[in-house]
């Protein structure tokens, strides 16, 4: 399961849970709905997973809230991703605006801005030292990283 769509299945299940009292009905009527969508029979379901059809049953009426391993047996029967078990329609719920993540790249030191100019800069002048002086500046760096 991608981190999108665990993202989306667990954003998906805290709204409902918050908006709806009966959660069962609602995912028992939406694999109903996605199975009848598919022609496929409660029998068909049955065999693709391994769950009975009194239970599939069950399920689909809201008499029995499925287990998170069950649905996910249950979304791969229907071949749909875990996600839309958990909403009504035919569009996904809208994510909420989070701000970006950082990634390595903006991390790192000396990749942007000011660090990235002083590095470059630091860069140019060690290329022009001679290999006696690299030597000298790298063992004074050593000697104060070590304090």
């Amino acid at each position: 399961m991608h981190r999108t769509e665990r993202f989306r299945t667990i954003f998906s299940v805290a709204f409902l849970l918050t908006a709806s009292n009966n959660i069962s009905m609602i995912i028992g009527d939406r694999l109903r709905a996605l199975r009848e969508e598919k022609k496929l029979s409660q029998g068909d379901i049955e065999k693709r997973t391994g769950l009975l059809r009194c239970y599939i049953s069950r399920v689909e009426n809201g008499h029995t809230v499925p287990a998170i391993e069950t649905l996910e047996k249950l979304a791969r029967a229907l071949e749909c991703p875990l996600y839309q078990l958990f909403y009504d329609g035919e569009e996904p719920p809208q994510l909420p605006n989070l701000p970006k993540r950082k990634t390595s790249d903006d991390i790192a030191w000396g990749s942007v801005g000011k660090e990235a100019r002083f590095l470059n800069k630091l860069r140019r002048l060690l290329s022009k030292a001679d290999e006696g002086d690299r030597k000298l500046i790298l063992y004074m760096a050593q000697k104060m990283a070590n304090r």
